[in-house]
C-alpha cells in the first residue's frame, strides 16, 4: 500500500471509529446524571477505553509485549461494544422520535427514556458479547461430504482438514493453537489445507512466543500446504512468510503441486499481495495452463471473490476464507451482501466451492454472528466402475 493511500485510508477509519465513539459518549453523558457528576472522571474513563485499541496496535508495531496485548484485549472488546452501544443507542434514538412525535413521551418522561435506553443498551451488549466470547473460544468442526466426478487413481476417497483465518498474534496465542493441534488430531485427515491469515498481522507478538512450535499435527511432515492471506502481507512478508516456513508448513504461492492420486493442489498468492507488497498475483488461467483436467484439482484461494473464473478454468473444489462470515452480528448479515458466497457450501456447474468463518478473529475475541470452526471435507472419487466409494 503506497504512503499516501495509508494516510486516506487510516484518516478514514479513525474519523468513523472517532464519531461513534463520540457519539456514545454524548449519550452517557446527556443520559446517566451519575456521569454529569462526575465530568471529568467519565470523560478520562472513556476516553482511555476507546484509545486502548490504536494504543495497543501502536505499542506492538513498536515493540510488543505482554502489555500490547493486554491493550489489544481490552481494546477489542471495546470495539465490540462500540459496534453495540451505537446501534442500540441509535435505535433507542429512532424510537425515541417516533414516540415524541406520537405524544407518548414528552419534557417530562424523556430523561426517563434516555436512561433506560442506555441501561437496556449496557445489558444487551454485555450479553452479546459475553455469548460471542463464549461462541468464539469453543471452536466446532464443520463437515461436509462431496463427490468429485474423477478418478484419483487407486485413491477413492480423501479427508481433507481445512483451516482459514487462524490469526496468532496479541489475542490468539498459545492455548488456542494448543487446542487446533488437538482436534486435527483427533480428526485423523489424509492432508491439512491452511487457507490464509495464519498470522494476524505484526509477527512481533507470534515471534515473541514463537507461537508456531505449539501447531502439530498428523500430517505436518508431508500432507500439509498453506497459502498467503491479506494478513500476512499487512504485517510484513519479508518476516511473515519465511517464519512461517521455518515451521516446516509448505506455502503455495502461486504454485501447484501434485499428490498422492494424482490430485493438483493450486495455492494463490492472496489477491491484496499487490496492494501490501507489490507483488501482482498470475491470473488462475496461467496457473492452469499445465493442470491434467482428468484428474482433480483443488484450488485455495483466500479470499471468495470472482468465483465464476474456477468454474470457467475446470477446478474442481476451490476452498477459501477471510469473511469470518461477518463474525459479529449483524455483520455477517453484510458479508453475505458482498460476497457470493460468503460462508458455507455452493455448487456451479461441476465445481465446489466452501467458504470457512475460520478458526480465530480480528478485533474483539468476539463470534456473535458466527462459529469458529475447522472444515472436515471428505471427498469421493469416482472409480473405474463409475461409482463413488470411500475407504
Amino acid at each position: 500500500m503506497k504512503p499516501y493511500q495509508f494516510i486516506v485510508f487510516f484518516a478514514i477509519v479513525l474519523t468513523i471509529y472517532s464519531l461513534a465513539n463520540i457519539y456514545i459518549y454524548s449519550k452517557g453523558y446527556g443520559s446517566i446524571t451519575a456521569f454529569q457528576n462526575n465530568k471529568i472522571w467519565y470523560l478520562l474513563s472513556f476516553f482511555l477505553l476507546a484509545s486502548t485499541f490504536i494504543f495497543g496496535k501502536i505499542l506492538e508495531a513498536r515493540h510488543s509485549s505482554v502489555l500490547s496485548d493486554i491493550l489489544n484485549i481490552i481494546g477489542g472488546f471495546w470495539m465490540a461494544f462500540m459496534l453495540y452501544g451505537f446501534l442500540f443507542l441509535l435505535l433507542s434514538d429512532i424510537i425515541g422520535l417516533a414516540l415524541r412525535i406520537a405524544g407518548v413521551i414528552n419534557g417530562s418522561n424523556i430523561m426517563v427514556f434516555r436512561k433506560w435506553s442506555y441501561v437496556l443498551t449496557l445489558i444487551i451488549s454485555f450479553i452479546l458479547i459475553a455469548g460471542g466470547f463464549i461462541n468464539a473460544i469453543v471452536p466446532t468442526v464443520k463437515s461436509y461430504d462431496i463427490t468429485i466426478n474423477k478418478s484419483a487413481g487407486e485413491l477413492k476417497g480423501l479427508r481433507i482438514a481445512a483451516v482459514s483465518d487462524i490469526h496468532l498474534g496479541s489475542i490468539i496465542r498459545k492455548r488456542s493453537i494448543k487446542k487446533l493441534s488437538h482436534i486435527l488430531k483427533k480428526l485423523e485427515p489424509d492432508l491439512i489445507l491452511l487457507l490464509g491469515d495464519i498470522v494476524d498481522g505484526e509477527i512481533g507478538p507470534v515471534l515473541r512466543g514463537d507461537l508456531l512450535q505449539y501447531f502439530t499435527c498428523p500430517k505436518c511432515s508431508d500432507g500439509l500446504y498453506a497459502i498467503t492471506g491479506n494478513h500476512e502481507f499487512i504485517g510484513g512478508a519479508k518476516k511473515t512468510i519465511p517464519y512461517i516456513e521455518s515451521k516446516g508448513i509448505r506455502i503455495l504461492k502461486d504454485e501447484s503441486v501434485t499428490i498422492e492420486g494424482g490430485i493438483q493442489l493450486i495455492g494463490r498468492l492472496d489477491r491484496d499481495s499487490k496492494r501490501f507488497y507489490g507483488a501482482e498475483r498470475k491470473p488462475l488461467g496461467e496457473l492452469m495452463k499445465s493442470v491434467d483436467h482428468t484428474r482433480p484439482v483443488i484450488l485455495l484461494d483466500h479470499q471468495p471473490f470472482d468465483l465464476d473464473q474456477a468454474e470457467k478454468n475446470g477446478v474442481d473444489l476451490q476452498l477459501s476464507g477471510h469473511t469470518h462470515n461477518g463474525q459479529m452480528w449483524p455483520l455477517n448479515h453484510l458479508t453475505a451482501k458482498m460476497y457470493e458466497l460468503s460462508y458455507g457450501y455452493k455448487k456451479k456447474g461441476n465445481t465446489h466451492y466452501i467458504v470457512s468463518s475460520g478458526y480465530g478473529l480480528w478485533g474483539p475475541r468476539v463470534r456473535s454472528g458466527s462459529r469458529s470452526e475447522v472444515l472436515l471435507i471428505t471427498i469421493r472419487f469416482i472409480t473405474e466402475q463409475g461409482t463413488a466409494k470411500i475407504q
